[in-house]
């Protein structure tokens, strides 16, 4: 037993306790003046007699009067020997007056010797047959090796043992104990605590509280009976007393703690089990969140690819800036919840973690393809997609915008060339010469050869005509058979338009020879007049071609006439729009971009500041992360870039923040917080286990930070090597290489400061090894091999004794009744194989 120093003084009949403040100068006045009273007196006399005989009959004796057996001293002595188990100085043998009291004296001085110091009370007193003076020394002994050592919960000694009453009897009607004298009136505690432990010898539902006699005297039998417990009190006492001694009651029922002592140890170790099983419930919870969190995000990731990468081009303008608002409301409403999804994943991994490594359990390993890094790497395809889409959606978009000018500059010299040919073919057929004049002849020649003139002024416009179908072709226009076909016509006609040309020529210059006399002045005027007629219609050509713009510059450089001047104010009136959204968006972003930069630096400075307390650390990171209320302004920045995709608009030279650089910034900055939070928390679950204080990790962090170069939370091998190497460790390459394989066991390359301080820590760890457990369990299980359900429903809660019972496999052995379980098993399958 512990010595525990005590000091008890009968004033009369009084003690005080200076490690206990023990018990009398607890009471209030009231209960100091029934110290005298004879019920009180009467009760103590048989509780504490019977009591001291309890443990004489052990060494063949006993006492039948209090004050008057103990007189010599001799079987005093015996009864500190036998509850002790130690020698006491051997006794004198005499009759005299100074016999028993050096005898009276050898047992006090035992006493004190167990850290009890008596104050106003003697040998003398004793030998005297003081009653009051020899009831205090009985009831300081039963204090001392009854009571004291007494501890459940933190408590000791009578704090303890009403604790361990109130557990006890907690779940029974009409039971409350708040005292040692009341409480117990009725009787009902006394059979509650009976039940609880033995419920096979009565039947609490059948005691009523009305019946206080009846219920103490079934209590009084059935633990003298069956718990070898005497009978230490009388019912009428305790009932017919407005308030029963409270040492009386209190050494009665320390009498059934003790004799329930193998039943409190199993409780006990049902307890600690309980939080094991408690601890392995929720770490099974975490991984099936895990893994049912895993699988949705990667069935989303692997959904969501294929269609990023589906990159079959749409034939208008319109259906792919449809697909451009899928891809921003993909941005801006789908792909959110997904970052915030796997950043709670990878949250709840390093948790789960930490929590297994604090527990002594081996590290959670996910389903195949399901690892943190499979996510990282499935992300990561996902963003390099997602970022090669985008840029495609803007790309054919441009190609659309350049395929619809194109054809529409296509139709428009087709339909001029169309015009022009139309009825050239029947005209160059005609032989209206062959009854012309000389001077017809010679003016029909002279309009072939200004017709000549005008054709191949106009082999210029069939070339370009060729070249744009050329370039539809190439830029995969949508109604590229029409376009072929219609060039296709256009070269033929021209074809046959030169072959006639030819021809008609043929047959003037044959019919010329004929007629010599034909006016040569008409062909000269022919002549003059037809390069002046090209010029015509290539001035009117140039003034209704098409053109497409995308600066105010280029609007400036054209040549401006009435018609055109219209078309080119309304593109610049566009253009100078663009120009506004453009200045709209950049000096939102300028601002936007910045703040986000800032806010990552600060968090990067809070992840490694060493200053206060990790509790003052995580309130300032959820007052941060509070703070952080920027979504309204990045969503009225992605209404203006909404606006300038709709405007065509596909560069901005007055910022270098692009919305992708927005989104991604700020996806980091909300993510990077979370994670910091989760590293504090998992920080404080590692020195809450492990018990680290304030300033071990301040230096611990102190020093990682030393070593932490690029100043990123993170170490990689060769400065974590020399960090080990700076506190002192001996490393070779082989020892170095298990180190990392802890503390890297993803194979990252780099060394979180989780892991540095879970390495450091390593050994600290105040958790149940397998051994521990199964020691527990056996407590539970009365020392067998296996354990049956009904044990595990008596000891342990309904959920935790269900939760074993689901999993543990069924005793193989004959030495086991039938649906014995194996808990041995059990215990070895929750820390793993690697722990027996």
């Amino acid at each position: 037993m512990t010595s525990i120093e005590t000091q008890v003084q009968y004033g009369p009949y009084m003690m005080t306790s200076d490690s206990e403040q023990v018990y009398m100068n607890q009471e209030d006045d009231w209960d100091r003046d029934l110290l005298l009273d004879p019920a009180w007196e009467k009760q103590q006399r048989k509780t504490f007699t019977a009591w001291c005989n309890s443990h004489l009959r052990k060494a063949g004796t006993q006492i039948e009067n209090i004050e008057e057996d103990f007189r010599n001293g001799l079987k005093l002595m015996l009864l500190l020997e036998v509850i002790s188990g130690e020698r006491l100085p051997k006794p004198d043998k005499g009759q005299m007056r100074f016999h028993k009291i050096a005898n009276v004296n050898k047992a006090l001085d035992f006493i004190c010797s167990k850290g009890v110091k008596l104050v106003s009370i003697g040998a003398e007193e004793i030998v005297d047959a003081n009653v009051k003076m020899t009831l205090g020394m009985i009831w300081t002994i039963i204090l001392r090796f009854a009571i004291q050592d007494i501890s459940v919960e933190e408590t000791s000694a009578k704090e303890g043992l009403l604790l361990w009453c109130q557990r006890k009897t907690a779940p029974y009607r009409n039971v409350n104990v708040q005292n040692f004298h009341i409480s117990w009136k009725d009787g009902l505690a006394l059979c509650a605590l009976i039940h609880r432990h033995r419920p096979d010898l009565s039947d609490y539902s059948k005691l009523r509280k009305d019946d206080p006699m009846g219920n103490l005297n079934t209590a009084f039998e059935v633990t003298e009976k069956y718990l070898d417990i005497p009978k230490m009190l009388d019912a009428e006492d305790i009932v017919n007393t407005p308030k029963p001694d409270e040492k009386a009651i209190m050494t009665y029922v320390s009498c059934f703690y003790h004799a329930f002592a193998g039943a409190e140890q199993a409780e006990t170790a049902a307890n600690r089990i309980c939080k094991v099983l408690a601890v392995n419930q929720e770490n099974e919870k975490l991984m099936e969140e895990y893994e049912k969190l895993a699988s949705e995000l990667l069935g989303w990731i692997r959904r969501t690819i294929p269609w990023l990468e589906n990159r079959v081009a749409e034939q208008t303008m319109r259906t792919m800036q449809k697909k451009l608002e899928d891809f921003r409301d993909y941005r801006r409403i789908h792909k959110p919840p997904k970052v915030q999804e796997k950043c709670q994943l990878e949250i709840n991994f390093n948790t789960l973690q930490t929590k297994l490594r604090l527990s002594n359990m081996p590290a959670f390993m996910p389903s195949e393809g399901k690892m943190v890094s499979d996510i990282a790497n499935g992300w990561k395809g996902l963003e390099q997609v997602e970022k090669g889409y985008e840029e495609w959606l803007l790309t054919e978009i441009r190609r659309l915008e350049r395929l619809d000018h194109l054809a529409e500059k296509f139709k428009q010299k087709c339909s001029l060339h169309e015009s022009w040919t139309s009825g050239t073919v029947e005209l160059l057929s005609m032989k209206d010469y062959e009854s012309a004049s000389l001077l017809e002849i010679r003016a029909l020649m002279r309009i072939h050869e200004a017709f000549e003139s005008d054709l191949a002024a106009h082999q210029d416009r069939v070339e370009q005509i060729a070249a744009i179908a050329q370039e539809l072709n190439e830029l995969d226009y949508h109604d590229a058979v029409a376009i072929n076909a219609r060039c296709q016509g256009i070269c033929d006609q021209w074809d046959n338009l030169g072959t006639l040309t030819q021809k008609r020529r043929d047959s003037l210059e044959r019919v010329e020879k004929l007629w010599e006399t034909i006016d040569q002045l008409y062909l000269e005027f022919a002549k003059r007049a037809a390069p002046f007629n090209n010029w015509m219609d290539g001035a009117m050509e140039d003034l209704q071609d098409m053109f497409i713009v995308h600066s105010i510059e280029e609007i400036q450089a054209k040549h401006l006439v009435p018609l055109r001047d219209q078309m080119l104010q309304e593109e610049l009136a566009r253009q100078q729009s663009n120009e506004r959204l453009r200045h709209q968006f950049a000096a939102q972003a300028n601002i936007i971009g910045p703040w986000i930069q800032t806010k990552m630096a600060e968090i990067s400075h809070v992840s490694v500041d060493i200053a206060g307390s990790l509790e003052e650390q995580m309130s300032n990171l959820k007052q941060y992360e509070q703070n952080i209320n920027y979504k309204c302004n990045i969503d009225k920045l992605e209404g203006n870039h909404q606006l300038s995709q709709e405007g065509l608009i596909f560069n901005n030279k007055h910022t270098n923040f692009t919305m992708e650089h927005v989104h991604v910034g700020w996806e980091q900055l909300l993510t990077t917080i979370a994670r910091t939070i989760n590293e504090v928390e998992n920080q404080i679950l590692t020195r809450d286990s492990k018990g680290i204080s304030q300033e071990q990790l301040n230096e611990f962090r102190a020093s990682f930070n030393h070593f932490d170069r690029k100043r990123n939370g993170m170490m990689d091998p060769d400065d974590f090597c020399a960090c080990l190497i700076s506190m002192g460790f001996d490393l070779g390459e082989v020892e170095f290489a298990c180190i990392m394989t802890l503390v890297d066991s993803n194979n990252t390359g780099v060394v979180t400061f989780q892991a540095f301080i879970d390495f450091m820590t390593r050994k600290t760890a105040e958790t149940d090894t397998v051994d521990q457990v199964m020691t527990r369990e056996t407590v539970m299980a009365s020392d067998k091999t296996y354990i049956t359900v009904e044990e595990l429903r008596r000891e342990l809660p309904p959920e935790q004794a269900d939760y074993c019972v689901s999993r543990m496999t069924r005793y193989i052995g004959s030495d086991a009744p039938s649906g014995a379980l194996d808990y041995i098993s059990f215990s070895s399958a929750l820390y793993g194989e690697s722990d027996l």
